[in-house]
């Protein structure tokens, strides 16, 4: 059993895809990047960390869509325009697991990210 999730607490797709399908229990959030769901806008063009912080709070949106929280997130995927961003972006991703408990993940450096964007964060959660 397949459902599609939507939120316009966070941004709309630029593209042919959900923000989020649950496939039983299990919910696949697509990567977020740092726009306002509200502008459309980035919150910032060359701010690493505020556009972390900007991601998270998509990704939170999408997980209150759902009933979810950050503890039910099992995996990550971080990209990242570059890699001397990483200290930033882990700093700013670990403060929305207050529990402690982390998912796996992975980071990667790409060549370029949706609309030149510094970070992309995708999630995936069970309940």
């Amino acid at each position: 059993m397949r459902e599609t999730i939507f939120t316009k607490n966070a941004p709309a797709p630029i593209g042919p895809y959900s923000q989020g399908v649950r496939f039983g229990n299990t919910y696949y959030f697509s990567g977020q990047i740092a726009l306002d769901p509200v502008t459309g806008n980035f919150v910032s063009e060359t701010d690493v960390k505020l556009q972390t912080q900007q991601v998270m709070k998509n990704i939170h949106a999408l997980l209150t869509e759902a009933g979810l929280t950050f503890d039910n997130i099992v995996k990550t995927s971080i990209f990242l325009k570059s890699m001397n961003d990483f200290p930033l972006v882990n700093d700013e991703y670990a403060k929305s697991f207050s529990s402690g408990v982390y998912p796996a993940r992975e980071t990667v450096e790409v060549s370029r990210l949706p609309k030149n964007a510094l970070v992309e964060i995708s999630v995936i959660c069970a309940k």
